[in-house]
């Protein structure tokens, strides 16, 4: 899809669309249910594959309007299938892992090559050291044996995914298990999150410290009737528009959300100030929407982003690459992204959404200033299918194509 967006003030109300970090947490604990309803879901092509999984492994589901009815999934079960579609979502494939573990069936998760380019070396090490297969091809990953409780040693600095991923299945297992985090931990605030979903389904997980994770076991999820949050994530970049001259208010989100990406109102009025220095090692899903405000106002210097390269895309050289057709100069390195002061200008040749739906979106918040031509802006669809008709509601020209 190719969208044209005109140049013009965003003014008006939009409501935070249902976080897809919470969702993917409430369907998984939901399936692991006797029966529960999660209200509030948007059914994004990532939303879409877990609850795929969830069908596959024996989950029964029944949808009505934006509401899941979902349950009855056991590692004692029927699977319906012996392969899963994870299409591109890292957290479905990862969470996914540690419950194909529960069963101790044959089990292959295939997904896009980009998908499964990303790093699973936690998950190959945990199994070769448990004597389970793990066998990984440029699309798929098969693995065949069941988790045993015990001591889990876990990097914290590829992805808090696995570790969140082995929260939702240890509780099950006939005996107590620990995880230790064995390097810093990135992204925290997503385990938080975790805590937070096992704990409203009657799961209890106990942080001793930073760095460890005690997990009781022989535990039961409890059938809940519950709704999804607003996604700060996403509201980010609705919010990202009063930094470049809208006036928008969100609607919809929590305050005390357990949400990391919260923090982006604060950060966007950092960049407001002036040029700025922001830690993104916690809330890398921020990065391009603050890139695409840093190049509004007076930039930025971006820390941390050493895992932007393993996202959809490699979301700094991406950002970089679509804001010099701004007129934008921007400097990449290992762990640090700048972006420049500049003028913006409208782009002379279309942009490219490279197939990553925050590069999409934060690419047409700057050609709500200069106009523009966005190829691939379908990848929208991955997290929030209905991004344009929000953008359009608060008065941007958007014509798709």
């Amino acid at each position: 899809m190719t969208v044209t967006i005109e140049k013009g003030r965003a003014y008006g109300r939009v409501a935070a669309p249902p976080s897809k970090s919470v969702s993917h947490r409430y369907l998984v604990c939901g399936a692991l249910s006797g029966e529960s309803v999660i209200n509030n879901i948007a059914f994004s092509e990532d939303v879409k594959a877990t609850i795929g999984c969830l069908e596959s492994l024996g989950a029964t589901t029944d949808i009505c309007g934006n509401s899941v009815k979902i349950g009855g999934m056991s590692p004692d079960g029927v699977l319906k299938s012996n392969e899963l579609f994870c299409n591109e979502s890292g957290s479905t494939l990862r969470f996914m892992i540690p419950i194909c573990l529960l069963f101790g069936k044959k089990i292959t998760l295939c997904g896009t090559k980009r998908l499964l380019s990303r790093s699973l070396s936690v998950y190959k090490e945990l199994c070769d050291s448990q004597g389970i297969e793990f066998n990984q091809t440029e699309d798929s990953v098969t693995v065949c044996g069941k988790l045993s409780p015990g001591k889990y040693s876990v990097r914290g600095d590829i992805s808090s995914q696995f570790i969140s991923g082995l929260m939702f299945s240890l509780p099950l297992l006939n005996g107590d298990s620990t995880i230790d985090i064995t390097s810093a931990l990135e992204s925290g605030s997503y385990l938080n999150m975790t805590v937070k979903a096992l704990a409203d389904f009657g799961v209890r997980i106990s942080r001793t410290d930073e760095h460890t994770i005690f997990i009781k076991g022989n535990q039961v999820y409890k059938s809940r009737e519950l709704e999804v949050e607003g996604d700060c994530s996403n509201a980010a970049f609705f919010e990202a528009l009063n930094s470049m001259g809208g006036n928008v208010a969100v609607t919809g989100l929590k305050k005390d959300t357990c949400q990391g990406d919260s923090v982006y109102k604060k950060l966007f009025g950092k960049l407001v100030r002036g040029f700025t220095e922001i830690d993104v090692s916690d809330c890398p899903d921020l990065a391009p929407v603050l890139m695409a405000a840093a190049a509004a106002n007076k930039g930025v210097k971006l820390t941390g982003t050493h895992r932007l390269k393993i996202k959809e895309s490699d979301r700094g050289a991406a950002m970089a690459a679509e804001l010099k057709k701004f007129g934008c100069r921007t400097v990449v390195s290992e762990n640090e992204i700048t972006v420049h002061p500049c003028t913006l200008s409208r782009p002379e040749i279309p942009l490219e959404g490279h197939n990553d739906h925050r590069i999409v979106m934060a690419l047409s918040l700057l050609c709500s200033i200069t106009g523009g031509i966005i190829f691939g802006a379908e990848a929208v669809a991955k997290s929030f299918p209905d991004f344009f008709k929000k953008l359009s509601s608060l008065g941007i020209k958007v014509e798709k194509q």
